[in-house]
């Protein structure tokens, strides 16, 4: 019998809203490097980006929870999500991911052209992050991609044109989040294997997939570092680089390949906290300099 759980808190967990702290403060900071250079609109735009974040990661988690319902109902740690236990069924998730990709596209118009024309690409690469783990063990890369579109996203919605810095942050949000991504793959080794999924952990095991997730959080921590120097930043973004590296290293000394049981503290709780606070030192940095 499906679970009488009220529709609207079901849907908030369904989407996993706490996770939006992986992507909106880089979102965040890109944007306020585009108001550094064209400081128009700030309260509409600013709205306009945010929206646009939020309406984005919609209908990606929610197409991922749709596409791979089945392949939760077997998966014992995720058997008690949403759509296994049919809280919400296919065909409204299917709705709700449509109803969120509209949205989208149309926040989007109101920024302006390039962002507008751009919006079928950036629904392409996160919808399509969820059907990766089926055919490559990179998927965590293409994850990874999905949430770099948020700094350069929201610095093309102030500014309309590319620029090093912000694609510099994209490629930060790339390797940081390749490198969770991998510590939490690595619940669902036996799982995988079996099921003929595919990831880091299962491809290579869990003492070599730490080590990559590591390596990954490296080159992150390195182009943070970079792009600090390209940027001219002062001394709060490099106290920023420093919490938000010690945050990357505290999580690879508590994830043990033989001992799992922190691993959704280092995924969710300590990313979302050293984004945040990355965040909050470099937007800083960039307002009062």
């Amino acid at each position: 019998m499906p679970d009488k759980k009220k529709p609207v808190s079901a849907y908030f967990s369904f989407i996993k809203v706490s996770h939006t702290f992986f992507s909106l403060p880089f979102a965040l900071i890109g944007f306020t490097l585009g108001i550094k250079e064209n400081g128009n609109n700030l309260v509409k735009l600013l709205l306009l980006v945010i929206l646009s974040v939020l309406f984005a990661r919609n209908a990606a988690m929610g197409f991922n929870r749709w596409a791979d319902r089945e392949i939760d109902k077997k998966n014992p740690r995720t058997a008690l999500r949403e759509m296994p236990r049919e809280i919400i069924l296919p065909r409204p998730a299917m709705i709700f991911v449509m109803i969120n990709c509209l949205f989208f596209i149309i926040t989007t118009y109101f920024l302006n052209h390039i962002c507008f024309f751009l919006s079928p690409v950036a629904l392409l690469v996160i919808l399509g992050y969820s059907l990766t783990k089926r055919f490559t063990s990179f998927s965590h890369i293409f994850l990874g991609l999905s949430l770099s579109l948020a700094p350069i996203g929201a610095y093309l919605a102030v500014t309309a044109h590319f620029a090093i810095l912000p694609i510099l942050y994209s490629i930060i949000v790339i390797f940081w989040v390749a490198a969770f991504d991998i510590l939490y793959a690595l619940q669902d080794v036996e799982f995988d294997q079996t099921a003929h999924l595919h990831s880091i952990p299962e491809r290579f095991g869990k003492v070599k997939a730490l080590a990559i997730s590591a390596i990954l959080h490296l080159f992150a921590i390195a182009l943070i570092i970079i792009a600090g120097f390209y940027g001219h930043f002062h001394m709060l973004y490099w106290i920023g680089t420093g919490v938000f590296s010690l945050i990357l290293i505290y999580e690879h000394l508590i994830v043990k390949p033989n001992d799992l049981s922190r691993v959704n503290l280092a995924f969710a709780t300590m990313n979302g906290t050293a984004s945040v606070l990355f965040a909050v030192f470099v937007i800083l940095d960039i307002v009062l300099h």
